[in-house]
């Protein structure tokens, strides 16, 4: 699958034919592991208020479901997300409209960072702006080499203010700052060593290393990962006292769960550990 290296217009509005499908689709296998997947391929997946409303049901639903154990994000089509859908954008010009919407956004940013699981982005294409942001929001990232990443509202004249939040969380200063100002793509081997992304592989090898990923994160104690997961973006935004403070307390709390005395005890006796399954 070939990405485009220019920017991507958005597509139909909620009004098209392509409504009649659902605008985010779910499925779940018997481990836990729960695909969420952006589903406005003519429109490449951007991120209408219809969608954005889907996807935050989709967190809330998933963060009261005890039995999931991972989340992958993906999408249909050639492009991940192209952002926010700028026609619906366009027909409705007010402030009161825009401060609405883009409040509608982070807080379904916000509940991707909030569920207790981890979530996987699993970029198959172009991810643009808010899509860019998606991607940084996720709490790990892999990506088909093919795939290309911005924040290009830049060249519209409209600044990326709200993905540069998420950017500049996952990459150094001035490289989400070039990111921002020039608008300009980079590639999938930049955007892993820049930090946006975890892995990337070709794009017929992009459901196996996902999975390979997946794997791991599941063989581990739903409990620690949720503790650590909350605790982790808690500590980055305190200073460094305060933050040996809080993972003082948060050790000390995990080790007396059921999972963690365990854990120690079969690494004393040279065993493999013998965790209840969750």
């Amino acid at each position: 699958m070939k990405a485009s290296s220019v920017s991507i217009e958005p597509g139909p509005t909620a009004k098209s034919p392509e409504r009649e499908e659902p605008v985010v689709l779910r499925s779940e296998d018997e481990r836990g592991v729960v695909t969420v997947t952006l589903n406005r391929p003519h429109a490449f997946n951007a991120l209408s208020k219809e969608m954005l409303a889907a996807l935050q049901r989709e967190f809330e639903a998933i963060a009261k479901d005890g039995a999931t154990r991972v989340v992958i994000l993906a999408a249909q089509g050639k492009a991940f997300c192209a952002g926010h859908d700028l026609k619906e954008m366009r027909a409705k010009p007010s402030l009161q409209y825009y401060e609405q919407l883009f409040g509608q956004c982070f807080e379904m940013m916000l509940g991707i960072q909030r569920l207790p699981v981890p979530v996987v982005a699993r970029v198959q294409g172009v991810a643009t702006a808010a899509g860019c942001q998606l991607v940084a929001m996720c709490d790990l990232a892999v990506a088909a080499s093919t795939a290309k990443f911005a924040v290009s509202g830049v060249n519209l004249g409209l600044f990326c203010s709200a993905p540069g939040v998420a950017l500049s969380r996952n990459v150094l200063r001035k490289a989400a700052f070039e990111m921002l100002v020039t608008g300009e793509f980079i590639n999938a081997d930049e955007a892993k060593m820049r930090g946006l992304i975890n892995r990337v592989a070709e794009p017929e090898q992009l459901d196996a290393e996902v999975e390979k990923l997946v794997a791991t994160i599941i063989a581990k104690p739903r409990v620690a990962v949720a503790i650590g997961k909350e605790f982790f973006y808690r500590q980055i935004e305190l200073g460094i006292a305060p933050a040996y403070e809080a993972a003082a307390q948060t050790m000390a709390c995990n080790m007396m769960d059921e999972a963690a005395l365990e854990g120690v005890q079969a690494f004393i006796d040279k065993r493999p550990p013998r965790w209840k399954k969750e």
